[in-house]
């Protein structure tokens, strides 16, 4: 039986990926920053035999990810997937706040709860870190506005990629995973091409199929690889 543990769990993505753990049988740690407000997921939890658990985390706050680190102890996790993300706080104009907060949540949020969930991944049996990224962290096929979102997911790619050959020895396999244009509220108001649960799906294949050979790759919720 795997354990999966998720940030972001709350809604979208990130909901769909703990839903769909849960009825495959995986125990899920579902982590958010309020679960006050998480009616969804308090739903998922209570209706799931105890394979769902609740946890608090704020990915922008490291003394929140201490404590997660406390609360978990020892815990194999096999399967992390980093997928809380902000869609940047400014468009067009660069502006250093909204900058900076950007870059602290998508990217380097996942690489401290990386280093903090370590041990965890290691004394596994499956040992896959996952990041969920963006086709829009692609340098090679970047445009114009929301560049706090495309740098950030640049970043994000970069330090994943350095991870997955950094802790190559020890059997931990990353997976750098674009989830396609989801609907979810981080576009609200617009008409995605796919829904969160078929993205899960997606995701859900491409990480069961992650070995040493796809692991630090570029790829899409398909299996399609894209252009750093």
């Amino acid at each position: 039986m795997s354990t999966v543990l998720i940030t972001g769990a709350n809604r979208g993505i990130g909901l769909a990926l703990a839903r769909q753990y849960a009825s495959q049988g995986a125990n899920v740690f579902a982590c958010c920053r309020d679960p006050a407000k998480a009616d969804d997921l308090e739903e998922l939890a209570a209706s799931s035999s105890g394979r769902v658990r609740i946890i608090t985390l704020d990915v922008a706050d490291e003394s929140s990810m201490a404590s997660l680190k406390r609360t978990l102890g020892d815990q194999p996790i096999d399967i992390l997937i980093n997928n809380a993300g902000i869609s940047g706080l400014s468009e067009d104009r660069i502006e250093a706040e909204g900058y900076m907060t950007t870059m602290r949540v998508n990217a380097l949020a996942p690489m401290l709860i990386a280093q903090a969930m370590h041990d965890n991944l290691r004394s596994s049996t499956q040992k896959k870190l996952v990041a969920i990224t963006s086709i829009m962290g692609s340098t090679s096929s970047a445009g114009g506005a929301k560049y706090a979102y495309r740098a950030s997911k640049a970043a994000l790619n970069n330090g994943m990629r350095g991870l997955s050959r950094a802790w190559a020895h020890e059997g931990i396999l990353v997976a750098l995973l674009n989830p396609g244009y989801v609907q979810t509220e981080m576009v609200k108001g617009q008409v995605a091409f796919i829904s969160a649960d078929e993205c899960a799906r997606g995701l859900i294949a491409r990480i069961a199929e992650l070995t040493p050979a796809t692991s630090g790759i570029f790829q899409d919720y398909r299996g399609v690889k894209i252009r750093w």
